[in-house]
């Protein structure tokens, strides 16, 4: 599984409740241009172009617990997937988690994944960023 990364700002934001992992809209965009980790807002990111079947700001993912016990707090998301139709999504090297709903600032990074090398996602094949349902995709302790 690919390792999560978490943009320097993201402890910040939640500290000083720029959203809710609980129930605000996370979204995971795809990038082909490394992350830095002192990034804070999607837009200081490059996104890959916009068409068959990637849209501008990426997919929703869905939310399918966050909760905490005896003190850790854990975020499990459901996979998310990519579809190319009508020709090929990509390149992407990077998956990119944020917050979708908050607005002060807007648009937060929250992490990211990093894939090793560039990827494409021919016409009718799909790409899953994988979601341990498990371990989650972070906890905080």
């Amino acid at each position: 599984m690919v390792a999560f990364n978490k943009f320097n700002p993201f402890p910040e934001y939640l500290a000083e409740q720029a959203f809710n992992l609980g129930s605000d809209s996370l979204k995971v965009a795809l990038c082909n241009t490394a992350p830095v980790a002192a990034n804070g807002l999607l837009g200081d990111l490059t996104e890959i172009s916009n068409g068959n079947g990637y849209t501008t700001g990426g997919t929703s993912a869905s939310i399918s617990s966050s909760s905490q016990t005896s003190g850790t707090y854990k975020l499990v998301l459901a996979d998310v997937v990519f579809t190319a139709s009508g020709g090929s999504i990509g390149p992407f090297r990077y998956a990119v988690l944020y917050d979708a709903t908050a607005t002060s600032p807007l648009k937060p990074l929250i992490g990211y994944w990093d894939y090793g090398s560039s990827i494409t996602i021919a016409s009718g094949s799909t790409f899953t960023v994988d979601f341990d349902a498990s371990t989650g995709v972070l906890t905080l302790a």
